[in-house]
């Protein structure tokens, strides 16, 4: 299983990427010499018109060849000399900087729809997903707006039955009673144990979506995927793990799990668990991670053990596609702000270049939504797509992001940068690249040993 949905995840993005510049090449005029998912030796292809389209040795990337861009670079990534040719109108470096711009740019444009075609398509065919409780898992005091502090004593674990004398089913229901409803009084009820209140809703939308975030629903204290390249895995945690106490306090629900993790960053940690109905402790070294409250502001030094939280029973609210197009865009935003902060975190040293992975890790991560079903695979490979879109963005030569500053420059001084310093800077970042792989290939050999 998980040989065959790396080859997919790896297939179809590295598939889609390239279409981007194949079709934009077409579409400006550029003639492409060949369309290759792979890098390195061709294995094997075909040829349609002026196209050669193959399959290359190395499954770690791919490539579309145009005429006249960088013969030399080609060569490297080829593994093979590249035969000269006279210039011609239809080469890569005799189209404007808009046309460049746009090739060079449809991959990553192209990873991007993928990423939001894939959300709003699940928004659209199975609907929007919420989860099928309606069990209070925490109530977070500091988020209540005015008016509203009496549902801090909503009973932990208590469910919710009615919101604003509308019945609750499920927690989407629980969310929108809150958020939606008019200013004014508003009366809670819950069972099990028995808590009514009455709270004022806010007129402000930014008082009612805290009012909205305040109370969240029931997560038992399990874990969910547990990252290949986390302090988690290396501490021998697994997926459906049940928490017992953390460094000897009691848990019952997630949030407990990851107060108490928070609180210790990069201290050694016991953790006591309940697996398969035998207890046993594993000792886990939480990561230090900056985290910025959202509500103040304020950055504080936290840990993390790289566990996700476990999957909840869901149901699904029919909705139109205009809708699912929202939830969709929304979805592919809020996934983009959470890759780009990873990346800031890791370049500023608040998170640890060991939580680098390479193939390996992609492999792990893709069987394990692999076997959680289609809709988990499909929002992996979205995600992936758009991490994808992300680094490939990154100002290193080679990558799509190094070209955008090739043509930055040439813009900004009315000459292109020659083909020697392409050429140059080319090989720089080749070497960059592969020393980032390296790297990363060494973290996943090191966890593969439990260092």
């Amino acid at each position: 299983m998980t040989v065959l949905a790396t080859i997919i995840v790896l297939g179809v993005l590295i598939f889609v990427h390239e279409l981007g510049h194949f079709w934009a090449a077409k579409a400006v005029g550029i003639r492409v010499e060949r369309f290759s998912i792979g890098l390195g030796p061709r294995v094997l292809g075909f040829t349609s018109g002026e196209t050669e389209y193959v399959l290359s040795a190395i499954p770690l990337g791919g490539y579309v060849k145009m005429g006249g861009m960088d013969d030399a670079v080609m060569e490297t990534i080829e593994g093979g000399e590249t035969p000269r040719r006279q210039p011609s109108e239809r080469d890569f470096d005799a189209k404007p900087i808009w046309a460049r711009t746009l090739v060079i740019s449809a991959g990553v444009i192209m990873n991007m729809i993928f990423a939001f075609a894939v959300y709003t398509s699940i928004a659209g065919f199975w609907g929007a997903t919420e989860v099928n409780t309606t069990r209070v898992g925490e109530v977070r005091e500091a988020y209540l707006p005015e008016g509203t502090e009496s549902l801090a004593g909503l009973p932990v674990g208590s469910r919710l039955v009615e919101v604003g004398g509308v019945e609750v089913e499920h927690w989407g229901q629980v969310r929108d009673g809150l958020y939606e409803a008019e200013p004014g009084p508003l009366t809670v009820r819950a069972e099990q144990p028995s808590f009514t209140t009455t709270i004022e809703i806010p007129v402000e939308l930014e008082a009612r979506a805290r009012l909205a975030t305040a109370v969240s629903y029931w997560v038992p204290a399990e874990l969910g995927l547990v990252d290949p390249s986390g302090a988690a895995y290396r501490a021998g945690l697994e997926e459906g793990d049940e928490i017992v106490a953390v460094d000897g306090v009691a848990v019952t629900t997630w949030y407990d799990i990851v107060r108490e993790v928070r609180a210790r960053p990069e201290v050694e940690t016991p953790i006591d668990l309940d697996r398969g109905g035998g207890r046993m402790t594993r000792t886990v070294t939480p990561a230090a991670q900056e985290q910025t409250d959202p509500l103040t502001g304020e950055t504080r030094t936290v840990g993390a053990i790289g566990v996700w939280v476990p999957q909840n029973d869901l149901v699904y609210e029919r909705i139109g596609w205009a809708a699912a197009m929202r939830l969709g865009w929304n979805e592919t935003v809020a996934v983009t702000s959470e890759i780009l902060s990873f990346l800031r975190r890791l370049v500023t040293g608040n998170i640890s270049p060991r939580a680098m992975g390479s193939i390996v890790t992609i492999g792990e991560a893709s069987g394990q939504a692999a076997e959680l079903g289609i809709q988990p695979f499909l929002r992996f490979m979205a995600l992936f797509s758009i991490n994808l879109a992300v680094l490939n963005l990154l100002p290193i030569p080679v990558l799509d992001g190094g070209h955008l500053v090739f043509l930055a420059i040439e813009a900004i001084r009315g000459a292109p940068v020659s083909i020697e310093q392409r050429l140059r800077w080319s090989n720089v970042g080749f070497f960059v690249i592969m020393g980032i792989m390296v790297w990363a290939l060494g973290n996943d050999i090191l966890r593969l040993f439990g260092l």
